[in-house]
């Protein structure tokens, strides 16, 4: 090497930032105890160069973090190619939740409804699992003529809490709110909130940013089921059907 000569350094690979895993309590699901110190959560839609190249629906991966980015889950989407071809953002799905290990701590499922009516038979309905296999929370839809409802249930399919979308759940040009209620409506105890991203994300690109807030001492498993809410909203109003975008 000459004298005076630059040296190029390579740029390192970006490693997430993590959150470092808490102390679990007694009676606490192995990989929920990262949300103990937890009032809110970003999530983060990853974006897939298929979909905007080729206009394909691909599978869904998120990243969770906690109010100052670190990171606490990774969510990557199970399915096949002919659900995600022709069953759009109304597709059944089981979406991973692991931990900064590695470990599948969550499992969040959705079976197929039709999307397109508000009979009670055709509500949609997701269910929560910590660990995978033991459901811990459900969120069922609840039938409203003009706005988007739900309610979320323990594990015995006792009602927790409700959550209220706007009159029109559309994302152009700002933040669109989802108020965590309680039972009787009366107290607004958290939100699940889409957030603005941009007017070239938003419109060549389903990629979405979400962010939820709920009491810090709310326990664990109603909060690992908001998520899983967050989940269902985004499916429902925020994912656009490729192969209507012409």
């Amino acid at each position: 090497m000459h004298p005076g000569q630059n040296v190029i350094n390579p740029v390192p690979p970006q490693v997430p930032v993590i959150m470092p895993a808490p102390y679990r309590p007694p009676n606490c699901p192995t990989g929920l105890e990262y949300l103990t110190q937890i009032d809110q959560l970003l999530i983060h839609q990853n974006v897939h160069i298929a979909e905007i190249v080729l206009n394909l629906e691909t599978r869904n991966s998120y990243t969770v973090k906690n109010s100052v980015g670190q990171q606490v889950f990774a969510v990557a989407e199970e399915n096949d190619c002919c659900t995600l071809m022709f069953c759009g953002p109304g597709r059944p799905f089981t979406l991973h939740l692991k931990d900064n290990l590695g470990q599948e701590v969550v499992t969040v499922t959705r079976p197929l409804r039709c999307s397109l009516c508000c009979f009670p038979c055709c509500l949609q309905e997701l269910e929560v699992q910590s660990p995978p296999g033991c459901p811990i929370g459900y969120i069922i839809q609840e039938c409203h003529v003009y706005l988007p409802k739900f309610i979320i249930l323990n594990e015995r399919r006792e009602p927790q809490l409700r959550i209220q979308g706007p009159l029109m759940a559309c994302s152009w040009w700002g933040d669109i709110n989802f108020e965590v209620k309680s039972l009787d409506e009366s107290v607004v105890v958290g939100q699940i909130s889409k957030q603005w991203s941009g007017f070239i994300q938003e419109a060549f690109t389903d990629t979405d940013n979400f962010g939820i807030s709920f009491p810090m001492d709310l326990d664990v498993k109603v909060k690992a089921s908001l998520l899983g809410a967050c989940f269902l909203i985004d499916f429902m109003f925020f994912e656009k059907q490729k192969g209507s975008n012409g």
